[in-house]
């Protein structure tokens, strides 16, 4: 098949050797050139280590209308901080039946996709994962290390009834490792990297400022990962309060990385042994706390109040981690005003998570 990925960072290179060491044809998409000036080179093609091994070339390209253009499903590969500015981008140029593939799902924006389609009166599967196929790390201009492929990735689609349609899809072009959810909220909630690495960055803040080297799982401790566990609990009870089934964090890191510790501080010890890493962040300019804050925890926080239900430790987390990085970190995330969710009743809120934003409803929203 053709597959359009866009954004050419760790995902959206590992995702384009992946494809391409499989068989199929990829057009990689960038805003700017210079992300793809290593692998646009008639010299060079996009060279991959890790659990594929290999060199291929995809198509590269700035222009998004042309990357979409007769795609057969279209791969979102960029950080929640991107999902507007490229969906903005992105939906003048889909076809309806064009699937788009949110990988991974972030705040509902699957939501203010549908809004933008629904405005064109397209209606297109909606795919989302609750987290990433892979680890990866882009290592240079042109060379990329996927680290680890996950044995397990939770999927809904809107609108919910294409969920398994959309499975087969994702399988064919990244096998037999994808797991039904419910809907759409399941999977912006399903990722644990919010309050993982919230903990993390919050209680080993000081190597960040002194931009030490430190290898993220040795600093997952006993005392990290009691505040990890109790963000935890909140996340499972939001989830609950919506009818919805999370499998903990626990069972996320032993199904990604095969391991078969029980406690959260054991399982962080093993991946230490096992790989010595992966390095934790040395700059306070951190996905860890800017993007996994707004888009995470802030979302969180959000949706509990449409339950009716309070999440005190992450208000006081986001508070916290807003005081120590001087940013309102509460009004970093953009795409939650465009959900207008205060305009919505639960029951109207809960359908629409079913079935995206009818054509009659994007003109309210």
């Amino acid at each position: 098949m053709k597959i359009a990925l866009l954004g050419a960072g760790n995902i959206g290179f590992a995702s384009a050797a992946w494809l391409c060491h499989h068989g199929h044809q990829t057009v990689l998409w960038a805003r700017e050139a210079h992300a793809l000036a290593g692998i646009s080179n008639a010299h060079s093609g996009l060279h991959y280590t890790g659990v594929i091994e290999g060199e291929c070339r995809p198509a590269v390209t700035t222009d998004i209308a042309t990357a979409v253009r007769g795609a057969d499903a279209v791969l979102l590969c960029v950080p929640g901080y991107g999902h507007r500015t490229v969906m903005e981008a992105l939906a003048p140029h889909l076809t309806t039946g064009q699937p788009v593939i949110i990988n991974s799902a972030c705040s509902l924006s699957a939501l203010f996709l549908s809004q933008l389609l629904a405005q064109r009166a397209i209606r297109t599967p909606i795919i989302t994962w609750g987290t990433t196929a892979f680890t990866a790390r882009r290592k240079e201009e042109n060379s990329v290390t996927l680290m680890t492929a996950r044995r397990c990735v939770h999927v809904a689609t809107l609108p919910a009834e294409q969920n398994a349609a959309a499975i087969t899809l994702c399988e064919q072009l990244f096998g037999k490792r994808f797991q039904p959810q419910s809907n759409i909220l399941a999977t912006s909630l399903i990722n644990i990297n919010p309050i993982a690495h919230l903990g993390l960055a919050l209680c080993n803040v000081t190597r960040i400022e002194h931009q030490e080297r430190w290898p993220q799982y040795h600093y997952m401790t006993d005392g990290v990962a009691n505040l990890i566990l109790a963000l935890e609990q909140e996340r499972q009870a939001l989830a609950h309060a919506f009818g919805l089934r999370l499998h903990s964090i626990e069972a996320h890191f032993q199904q990604s990385f095969d391991v078969s510790c029980h406690t959260l501080s054991e399982i962080a010890a093993e991946l230490h042994r096992r790989r010595g890493g992966p390095p934790g962040p040395i700059d306070m300019n951190t996905r860890f706390i800017l993007e996994d804050t707004p888009y995470g925890l802030v979302f969180a926080e959000a949706i509990a109040r449409k339950a009716g239900i309070a999440l005190p430790l992450h208000s006081a987390s986001i508070t916290l981690a807003s005081a120590v990085w001087q940013c309102d970190l509460r009004s970093q995330n953009d795409v939650l005003p465009s959900l207008k969710l205060d305009a919505l009743s639960f029951t109207e809120f809960t359908r629409t998570l079913q079935e995206g934003v009818s054509t009659s409803q994007a003109r309210v929203w």
